[in-house]
Order: C-alpha cells, then structure tokens, then sequence
C-alpha cells in the first residue's frame, strides 16, 4: 500500500513536467535541419537530393528559419506530454485496469490535451518552413497579423486551429502507442546487461520510430492542410487528399517519400528524448 501511494505522489510530481520540457528542446534543437528536409519532401513530393538542393539554394543562413515555433512548441509540448502523462497514469494507478490499458488511456489523454494546446504552433510552422511563401510571409509576425484578421467562425478553417481534427488523432494515437510500447520495450533491455543510459535510448528510437512510420502518411496530410493560407488558396479535406495523391503519381509507396529521413530523425529524437527523461530522472531523484 505504501509503495503504491508513494508511485502515485511520484506521477503527481512537476518535475516530470521540467524533464520532458529539457529533454524535448535538447532534441528538437540537434534534429531541426533533418525534419525540415522531410518537411519540404512531404510538401513538393522530394526526394532527399532534391529537397536537399533547395535548402541550400536558400542558403546555410536560412536552415534554422523556422526553428522558434517548433522550438517553442516541442519544449512545451514535451512538458505537456511527459507531465500530464504522468499525472493522468497516476489517476488511472487507481482504476481496475492493466498496467498496458492505464499507459495507453494515460498517452491518448496526454496526446489529446497537447494537441489543443500546440495546434497553433504546428500551423505557424507549417507557413514558415513552405518556401513558396517566403515572400508573401517573410516572418512570423506577418503571419500572426494574418490569422488575427479572420472571424472566430473561420478561425477553425482558416487561422490557427486548422486541422486540429487531423492532429488530435496523430497525436492521441501516437501518444497512447509511445507510452505503450515504451516502458515494456526499456524494462526488456534492461535486463540484457547494457550500458546505463542504452536501454531507455533504444526504446525510445523504436517504438517512436514505428509510432512515426504508422502515422506518416497523416503528417502529410497535416502539412499540407496546415500549409495553405486565405481563402483562395484553402482546400477542403477531400480535395488536399486528392491533390497529395495526384502529386504522388497515385503510387502508395509515394506516400513514404522522406521515410528514409524519417527513420533517422525519428530514432534520434525520441531516443535522445526518452535517454536524456529517464537520466534526469535518476540524477533528480
């Protein structure tokens, strides 16, 4: 009994909250340059050369253009993320329920409450990595004027909240599959006898990475979705899908262009943010 009051005062506690927002800007700031090359793949249908080419006809100058809001938005998304994660699994320590079920109800309630909260930083995002807009949208502040200047009916449509429904289900579903896969994986090889630090790195670059491939084809669309700015240029969700699938030369296998990226960033981020948690957690324990 005094083990289990004890885990639920753990899951309760805020410096879950500071190690989830240190360890996601850590990583979110070594990855940056990598996600932006499959960003610009998932927006012009790229491969890698390609998209590499036009970054660096931008020039070296402009590849961390963009990187405040994602900057922003992952440290406090990891806040969000690892905290309320840990506060809902300690409400649901509680319930009749099997310690898989509580870290999948846990991740999809942490994933659904980060994406309400982050939307609008992943539509800014998305604005400023397209580099057709460069011109038009030079900064973020031309942008915010913008999304301020649209009517709260067309705010879901049109400004900052567009596509919240795309990305409440990558977010809660990836989430709930993170923390599900997660925890099992690390306790598993952990008990392979290697280095401290390796088992919480290796858990987290895989089941992040299989979370990241599952939902991939969804971020394209979100991308694309999140991209698109006035009403002229706003398509409905139908007529995104049709123009993805179009651009792709209607090739399933298309839709992964940048999975190869993919596979590399995935692994480096959620393994250095799940390795660099799990270390904080021991040293401030």
């Amino acid at each position: 009994m005094e083990e289990d009051k004890e885990r639920c005062k753990r899951q309760w506690s805020p410096r879950s909250y500071f190690m989830g927002a240190a360890s996601s800007s850590l990583s979110t700031l070594a990855t940056f340059p990598i996600y932006k090359t499959i960003f610009r793949q998932q927006l012009h249908a790229f491969c890698i050369t390609e998209a590499v080419h036009q970054l660096r006809r931008e020039g070296f100058c402009q590849i961390y253009r963009g990187v405040f809001p994602p900057l922003m938005a992952k440290t406090l998304q990891g806040t969000l993320m690892f905290g309320t994660y840990n506060s809902f699994y300690g409400f649901l320590s509680n319930q009749p329920l099997g310690p898989c079920s509580q870290r999948a109800i846990a991740g999809l309630f942490a994933g659904f409450l980060e994406a309400l909260v982050f939307c609008p930083f992943e539509r800014v995002q998305n604005v400023l990595q397209d580099g057709r807009k460069v011109q038009r949208f030079p900064t973020t502040r031309h942008i915010l004027t913008t999304f301020h200047s649209y009517t709260l009916r067309e705010s879901f449509s049109l400004g900052f909240y567009r596509g919240l429904g795309l990305i409440l289900i990558r977010n809660g579903l990836g989430s709930s599959l993170y923390f599900a896969l997660e925890e099992p994986l690390r306790s598993s090889l952990s008990q392979r006898g290697l280095p401290e630090g390796v088992p919480a790195f290796l858990s987290g670059s895989i089941s992040g990475t299989a979370v990241c491939l599952l939902l991939y084809p969804l971020g394209i669309l979100i991308a694309n979705v999140q991209s698109q700015v006035g009403r002229q240029e706003t398509l409905g969700l139908l007529a995104t899908t049709t123009d993805i699938w179009q651009a792709r030369g209607r090739k399933a296998w298309l839709l992964y262009r940048g999975g190869s990226l993919l596979i590399l960033r995935s692994s480096l981020t959620w393994g250095l943010t799940t390795a660099i948690y799990h270390f904080l957690s021991k040293v401030t324990n």
